[in-house]
C-alpha cells in the first residue's frame, strides 16, 4: 500500500516560499522583459556601440584590475610590517562602500579641478577629466582592485610554509620561486578572480551613470535607464535588459567554470616564512607599491571627509529626508534578506540527505548574481504598470531587489554555520524533543549570530549606498540619499555634494559596524 503524503516541515515551507519568491524575482521578471521585446524593434547602431563599450570597459578594468593586484598581493605575501593586517582589513572596505561616493572622491583626486590636475598645472599640463572610458576603468579599478588583492593573496596563503622551506633548502632565489611555485598558483586563481571582476564591471551602473554617458561611453545598463527614463520605450529598454542578462550570465558561467581550485596539497598550518625576499631594491619596491595602493584607496575617501566636514552643517533639508528614507530602505532590505537566507539555508541543510533539491535550492539563492538590478527593475515595472502606479512602490521595490543582490552574499555566510549547529547538535535536539522555532530560538540563533550579524551589516551597507532600482522608479519626492547625491552633482551643487557624500558613507559604514558588531557581542571575538 503507498505510503500516504507527509506534511512539509515549516523550515522547508519557508525555504520552498522563498525559492519561488526569488525565482519570481529573477526568471520572472525575465520572463516579461522577453514578452515585452517581442514588439520591439531590432537594435540600433547605439545599441550596439553600448553592448561593444560595455565589454570593453569590463575587459580593461579586469585586466588592470589584475595585472596591478598581482604584484600587491605577491608584496603582502612576502612581507610582514606594522600595520599589516590594517591594510588588508582595508583591502575589503571598497566593498561596501557607496559608489557614489567613491566616484565624488576620484573626482576630487582626478578631476579638472582636482589634487591632481593642481599639481601639475605648474608643469604645463592640462587639467585631467576622466569621464568617459578612462574614467569608467579607473572608478572600476579603485572598487576592484581591493578585491583582486585579496582573491589572489588567498592563492599565496594556499601554498604550504613547507613548500618555501623546500625550496629555501635547495637554495632557490626569487626568479626559481616564482616560476615553480607562484605562476602555478597564478594560473589557477587569476581566471576565475578576471571573470569575477568582469561580472561586476558589467553591472556597474552608477559608475557608468556619473563619469559615462555620450554615444561613446554608454553601457548596456545605462542605455536602459536612457530608454526607459527619457524615452519611456519599454520595447527598447526590454531588449536591452536581455542583452544585458545574457552578458552577465555568460560572465556567472565563465567564473564557476575557469575557478579551479589550487592544488598544492596539505601542509602542516605552519606559519610561512620567506626567504626570497631578496635585497634592498626589493624592499624598497614593495613598500613604494603598497603606498601606492594604499595611497589610491584612501586619498579619494579623505578628500570627500575634508570637503564634507565643513559643509555638514549648511546642508538642505531634503538630504537628511533622503537620508532618512535610504535609511528605512536600508533596514527593510536586510530584514527581507535575513529573513530569505536563513530560510534557504535551513532548508539546505534540512535537505542534505537529497542533495539534488538542495543543490537547486541553492543555484537559486545565488541566481541574482547573474541578474542585474536594471533587469529586474525593468521587469518588475512592466509587471506593476498595468495593475499599479510603479511609482508609489519605489522604495517597497528598491528594498526588495536589494534584498535579492545581497542574498548570495547572506547564503556564504549563513549556509555553512547552520550545517555546522545541525551536524552538532542536531540530534541532541531531536532526542530532547526541541524542534521548530523553539530549536532555532534556543540552539540555532545563539550559534550563528556572528555570520548573522556580518550577513546584515553587508547587506545594509550595499542598499545604503545602492543607486541602481530606485534611478528607474523614484520621483523628486521620494529619492534616497545615493539619488539625492547624484542630482546635486548634477546640479553642479559640489559643496552639498561633498557634505551628502559624507553622511552617506558615515551612515554605510555605521550600519556596517553596528550589525556586525552586534553579531559578535558576548562572543568570543
Amino acid at each position: 500500500m503507498a505510503r500516504r503524503a507527509q506534511p512539509l516541515s515549516p523550515a522547508l515551507a519557508l525555504g520552498w516560499g522563498a525559492a519561488a519568491l526569488l525565482l519570481a524575482l529573477t526568471l520572472g521578471t525575465i520572463l516579461a522583459v522577453a514578452w515585452r521585446a517581442e514588439a520591439a524593434a531590432r537594435l540600433g547602431a547605439a545599441d550596439w556601440a553600448a553592448i561593444r563599450f560595455t565589454a570593453w570597459q569590463a575587459l580593461l578594468s579586469a585586466a588592470i584590475s589584475i595585472a596591478l593586484a598581482i604584484p600587491a598581493a605577491r608584496a603582502l605575501a612576502r612581507r610582514r610590517f606594522r600595520g599589516r593586517g590594517v591594510l588588508i582589513t582595508l583591502l575589503g572596505a571598497p566593498f561596501i562602500l557607496p559608489v557614489i561616493v567613491a566616484v565624488l572622491g576620484l573626482l576630487a583626486v582626478f578631476g579638472r579641478a582636482g589634487l591632481v590636475s593642481g599639481l601639475i598645472a605648474p608643469l604645463g599640463l592640462g587639467p585631467l577629466s576622466i569621464y568617459g572610458l578612462q574614467g569608467v576603468v579607473l572608478a572600476n579599478v579603485f572598487f576592484n582592485l581591493p578585491l583582486a588583492t585579496r582573491l589572489i593573496l588567498q592563492g599565496w596563503h594556499a601554498i604550504p610554509a613547507e613548500h618555501f622551506r623546500l625550496a629555501a633548502q635547495l637554495g632557490m632565489g626569487p626568479a626559481e620561486i616564482a616560476r615553480h611555485l607562484e605562476r602555478p598558483m597564478l594560473r589557477a586563481v587569476v581566471p576565475g578572480a578576471f571573470a569575477a571582476i568582469f561580472l561586476i564591471c558589467i553591472t556597474s551602473f552608477a559608475v557608468a551613470l556619473t563619469l559615462g554617458g555620450g554615444p561613446r561611453a554608454t553601457t548596456v545598463e545605462l542605455a536602459i535607464y536612457q530608454a526607459f527614463r527619457f524615452d519611456f520605450d519599454l520595447g527598447r529598454a526590454a531588449l536591452l535588459a536581455l542583452v544585458q542578462f545574457g552578458l552577465c550570465a555568460i560572465a556567472a558561467a565563465a567564473a564557476l567554470i575557469v575557478a579551479v581550485p589550487v592544488a598544492f596539497g596539505a601542509g602542516l598550518d605552519r606559519t610561512v616564512q620567506r626567504w626570497d625576499a631578496g635585497g634592498r631594491a626589493y624592499r624598497w619596491g614593495d613598500a613604494a607599491l603598497l603606498t601606492l595602493v594604499a595611497g589610491f584607496l584612501l586619498l579619494p575617501l579623505a578628500m570627500v571627509a575634508a570637503g564634507g566636514l565643513a559643509a555638514l552643517p549648511g546642508l538642505p533639508a531634503s538630504v537628511f529626508e533622503a537620508a532618512l528614507r535610504s535609511l528605512a530602505v536600508a533596514l527593510a532590505s536586510t530584514a527581507l534578506t535575513l529573513g530569505l537566507g536563513i530560510a534557504l539555508a535551513s532548508a539546505i541543510v534540512r535537505l542534505r540527505d537529497r542533495p539534488r533539491r538542495a543543490g537547486f535550492l541553492e543555484a537559486v539563492g545565488y541566481l541574482s548574481i547573474a541578474a542585474s538590478p536594471m533587469v529586474i527593475g525593468t521587469g518588475l515595472f512592466i509587471l506593476l504598470f498595468p495593475v499599479a502606479d510603479p511609482v508609489a512602490l519605489a522604495l517597497p521595490v528598491t528594498a526588495l531587489v536589494n534584498a535579492a543582490m545581497s542574498l548570495p552574499f547572506a547564503l556564504r555566510a549563513l549556509i555553512p554555520a547552520i550545517r555546522d549547529v545541525s551536524e552538532t547538535y542536531g540530534r541532541l535536539s531531536e532526542s530532547l524533543g526541541i524542534g521548530g522555532w523553539t530549536r532555532f530560538r534556543l540552539v540555532t540563533l545563539p550559534r550563528i549570530r556572528r555570520p548573522l550579524g556580518f550577513a546584515a551589516g553587508l547587506s545594509a551597507a550595499l542598499s545604503m549606498g545602492d543607486l541602481g532600482v530606485i534611478a528607474l522608479f523614484a520621483d523628486p519626492d521620494q529619492a534616497t540619499l545615493p539619488l539625492q547625491l547624484y542630482r546635486l552633482m548634477a546640479a553642479y551643487r559640489m559643496e552639498d555634494a561633498t557634505g551628502a557624500a559624507l553622511l552617506l558613507l558615515c551612515l554605510s559604514l555605521a550600519l556596517f559596524w553596528i550589525f556586525d558588531r552586534g553579531g559578535r557581542v558576548g562572543t568570543d571575538t
